[in-house]
């Protein structure tokens, strides 16, 4: 064996030893359980009424329809490369018209929600949106877990 190969397998173990010795680290003992994912335990400093608009972001079913209509009318247009150029034109106006329009005709339902800021235990404050507080009152022990506050 050359005395370049013996030096790559004598670093590899070498490395392999002071990583494998880096691996374990000591366990930290906590005060709550910490095998739910996504949880934090923490005191509610304050719950607030809002009111919350249910209406959708993106764009719907008016997009897709003034799209095709405007894509529609576009290709009546013009002949060969003209006729492209307006078709595209239409689909791409007929889709903002028809969004637009949506929206405006959408009803807006407003509802009202808690608004519930929690102080967690380490001193981050996590503010979470719930339609119900259940028996939830300012001073309380919680944890929230998936963006819900539940009673400790």
């Amino acid at each position: 064996m050359n005395i370049c190969k013996q030096t790559t397998i004598a670093v590899t173990i070498a490395a392999s030893a002071l990583l494998g010795a880096c691996s374990s680290s000591p366990t930290t003992a906590s005060a709550y359980p910490t095998s739910e994912a996504y949880s934090s335990y923490g005191v509610i400093e304050s719950i607030q009424v809002v009111q919350v608009s249910n209406e959708s972001k993106g764009p719907g079913a008016g997009a897709i329809v003034g799209g095709i209509v405007g894509g529609i009318l576009g290709n009546q247009v013009g002949g060969g490369t003209g006729n492209t150029i307006a078709t595209a034109a239409g689909v791409v106006g007929g889709a903002v018209v028809g969004n637009n329009i949506e929206k405006n005709n959408r009803n807006q339902q407003v509802r009202e929600a808690y608004q519930i800021s929690v102080r967690l235990d380490n001193g981050v404050y996590q503010t979470v949106l719930q339609d119900n507080i259940a028996d939830l009152r300012v001073g309380n022990r919680v944890y929230v877990k998936n963006n819900y506050v539940y009673r400790s």
